[in-house]
């Protein structure tokens, strides 16, 4: 019974986060513009409802002004809503312990990031750039795969 439940947890923590749910971005829109700026980041590491804040306030998206066209927003609002950790009513891993009244704007403020990597160092910080540069140490991370490499 031992070996069955190490075997479990096993199975449980290491599968890819394309497998959790958190899939690439397969929506050109979407990949097209967030991807003019940054690594465009998997729907599902976010809940719809910090997908609905970000893409409410873009004239201020973290200190720069990425206003779109109202019909390039409402088309990469609905990708983003359709595809969240909490689309159809269950939430995967990485928003499960984000509380209902809480609505993160940013991957790094997730208790799954925090857990994985900590506090991040100011060596690190230097070498990524921001927090949410995921493909500083993630290779996979622009398909949703964000396993150690």
């Amino acid at each position: 019974m031992r070996i069955k439940a190490v075997v479990l947890f096993i199975a449980v923590t290491c599968i890819p986060a394309s497998a959790a749910g958190i899939g690439p971005v397969d929506d050109p829109m979407t990949k097209t513009e967030c991807g003019a700026c940054h690594m465009v980041y998997p729907a599902g590491l976010l809940p719809a409802r910090s997908w609905e804040a970000i893409t409410n306030d873009l004239a201020h998206h973290f200190g720069e002004d990425a206003t779109l066209a109202p019909e390039v927003v409402a088309g990469i609002k609905a990708y983003l809503m359709a595809n969240a950790g909490d689309a159809g009513g269950t939430s995967n891993g990485m928003i499960r312990n984000v509380p209902a009244e809480v609505t993160p704007l940013r991957i790094s403020e997730l208790p799954r990031f925090t857990r994985a990597h900590g506090q991040l160092s100011p060596s690190t910080l230097k070498k990524v750039g921001v927090a949410g540069n995921c493909v500083a140490c993630h290779r996979g991370a622009a398909d949703g795969v964000f396993e150690d490499d």
